[in-house]
């Protein structure tokens, strides 16, 4: 194992440190994550830090690029998750239950970097062009059928609404509700 420097060089570990395994992002890594993150159809990758899925906390880089649609869901109540805005910007917009939009909240890009959502908090994410790279952390271990609740007033990733739907999101004020060519309930 090798030390990398600031300066690029590397040096040998001492023995005493060779067994700790550093995980290190670069900007070449980033890049790569968002050129396969274009190309996939979701238009958004992780970067898995965390070695194993049941990992007290979680760690990954998040990148997607403008026009990936998240689907508003919300975790339980004990897994809050916490960004840190890598690059571009990336606006996290929170919802009461019936869908109005509670918030808008803008990381990235000049302003606030970090951002922690509460568990239960309904919540989704917009890249603006071109597209953004955060560091998410939130407690493990990652139960995929547990891990978040969709919305039901929101359509399903793929459906024939999403795409209406996140051209709303994309400038949705706060108090806005969606009146798409989807109903949706209100309470």
């Amino acid at each position: 194992m090798r030390d990398c420097r600031n300066d690029g060089s590397a040096r040998a570990l001492p023995a005493w440190r060779r067994e700790i395994d550093m995980k290190i992002v670069t900007g070449e890594m980033i890049a790569e994550l968002l050129a396969r993150a274009a190309m996939s159809p979701r238009k958004r990758l992780n970067l898995n830090l965390h070695t194993e899925l049941s990992d007290p906390t979680n760690r990954f880089v998040n990148a997607g690029v403008a026009g990936t649609y998240v689907r508003p869901h919300r975790h339980r109540i004990d897994k809050w998750e916490l960004l840190n805005a890598l690059q571009g910007r990336l606006d996290v917009v929170t919802f009461a239950s019936s869908g109005a939009v509670k918030g808008r909240f803008a990381i990235g890009l000049g302003g606030p970097s970090l951002i922690e959502i509460p568990g239960d908090e309904w919540h989704s994410f917009v890249f603006h062009p071109p597209a953004a790279v955060v560091l998410e952390v939130k407690p493990g271990p990652y139960e995929p059928q547990l891990d978040k609740e969709f919305a039901d007033w929101a359509p399903e990733e793929g459906a024939p609404a999403a795409a209406s739907f996140l051209t709303w999101l994309e400038n949705a004020p706060p108090g806005g509700i969606w009146g798409g060519e989807w109903q949706m309930p209100r309470q």
